[in-house]
């Protein structure tokens, strides 16, 4: 099993200053790579003081000028945010500076708040066909000249400047969890990254059934990598469990707020939903949280991630932001890069 993380810059309230959450980001991706994780991954977001994200390669560009050896990934380049031309050029100018280190994360964004301002009147339930044009577009710019007349960009012939150092292209990442992505992705020779939210181990069994469906309804196309995403924190004594957990819910209360585009957004900081005005607001219930993310001591997480991987994940991607305490998130990282990793070695 591999092991990827995933991680913003992140305020969570106006008290937190950006030099220290920007030292804190690069620390971490510096301890992961010291550990021997595989990719680093950085998002897209817009607006959002908890996800500091405006154009992920130059977040993995400044990554690739501290780091040697860790792959860095966009988790995910928002296709509709894009225009081909400039999405195939930043992407394959990264790979260039990173040393041909890019994973080439796509998909088709998370909040209608971001839409609302980064492309109006799309609704975010439709975005995924942008995905569809978009992406063998950018294929065909890192491949050579391209002329393209499609539903929502048209351009004469071009081509991507620079060209990717990957060759034919750096490997292709789409986030999914519907069926339709998990069949795309089988049909394009897309690795898969599904993050099940705080939903149970069932969740995660439900995205791989989709994985299986879509290999055997597309014969002759591989089976794609697989990854699985989960919100992580390793603590040393079982007494910390609602440290995490307390963290969590306060962020997951931002959360919801975006999801249901309430509005409610100052200065970039959404307001927090008390957790008792939620009609899902068993899904933030604490002994759930503890037991369904990747909460634990070393030996308990470790036994979590041994039933993702005799199911078939391929790879684990440790979300490290939520809200926890900068010496917390280093911490558990650190457990988890010396007494978790070992045991899938």
């Amino acid at each position: 099993m591999q092991f990827h993380l995933a991680i913003n810059l992140e305020r969570m309230n106006s008290d937190a200053r950006m030099g220290d959450v920007a030292r804190h980001t690069l620390d971490m991706v510096r301890l992961a790579e010291q550990g021997g994780f595989h990719t680093a991954w950085a998002a897209e977001h817009h607006a959002l003081e908890m996800t500091i994200a405006p154009n992920p390669f130059q977040i993995l560009t400044w990554w690739a000028m501290h780091t040697e050896k860790i792959r860095l990934g966009s988790a995910v380049a928002v296709a509709a945010y894009w225009h081909p031309i400039n999405l195939a050029g930043e992407a394959a100018f990264t790979d260039l500076l990173s040393g041909g280190r890019l994973e080439f994360g796509i998909g088709s964004g998370a909040y209608q708040r971001e839409f609302d301002r980064m492309h109006p009147r799309l609704k975010q339930s439709d975005a995924w066909r942008y995905v569809h044009e978009m992406l063998p577009a950018v294929k065909a710019l890192w491949a050579g000249d391209y002329e393209h007349d499609g539903e929502f960009w048209s351009f004469p012939v071009s081509t991507s400047v620079p060209k990717p150092l990957q060759k034919p292209h750096p490997p292709v990442w789409l986030a999914a969890r519907a069926p339709v992505t998990f069949n795309y992705a089988v049909q394009n020779n897309c690795r898969i990254m599904s993050w099940p939210l705080t939903r149970p181990f069932a969740e995660v069994e439900l995205y791989k059934a989709r994985l299986e469906e879509a290999v055997q309804a597309n014969p002759g196309c591989p089976r794609p990598t697989f990854a699985v995403m989960r919100h992580t924190a390793v603590y040393e004594n079982k007494n910390e469990w609602e440290i995490p957990v307390k963290a969590v819910q306060r962020a997951l209360g931002q959360f919801e707020n975006l999801f249901r585009n309430l509005g409610d957004v100052v200065n970039g900081f959404p307001k927090e939903i008390p957790l008792a005005d939620l009609a899902n607001r068993d899904e933030y219930n604490p002994r759930m949280l503890s037991e369904n993310l990747m909460f634990g001591t070393p030996a308990e997480v470790a036994a979590k991630l041994k039933r993702y991987q005799q199911l078939g994940v391929d790879a684990f991607v440790y979300y490290a932001s939520m809200g926890l305490d900068r010496g917390r998130q280093k911490r558990s990282l650190e457990l988890f890069c010396s007494e978790v990793m070992p045991a899938f070695a």
